[in-house]
């Protein structure tokens, strides 16, 4: 069983992480909101805006 104190020491390796590697969570996160908004206006029958296709 790890402690808190275990926790908190591990946290500094998971930010260089980020800074090294980017937010690979958030990015995905962010990816999944975009694709599940673009398939409820899907399923409504709302045509997607030309700035809403992806093409950034």
């Amino acid at each position: 069983m790890k402690t808190d104190s275990t926790r908190t020491e591990e946290l500094p390796i998971y930010e260089s992480l980020i800074r090294e590697m980017g937010d690979v969570v958030e990015e995905a996160r962010v990816v999944a909101e975009e694709t599940q908004h673009q398939m409820s206006q899907a399923l409504n029958g709302v045509a997607p805006a030309p700035h809403e296709t992806g093409a950034h």
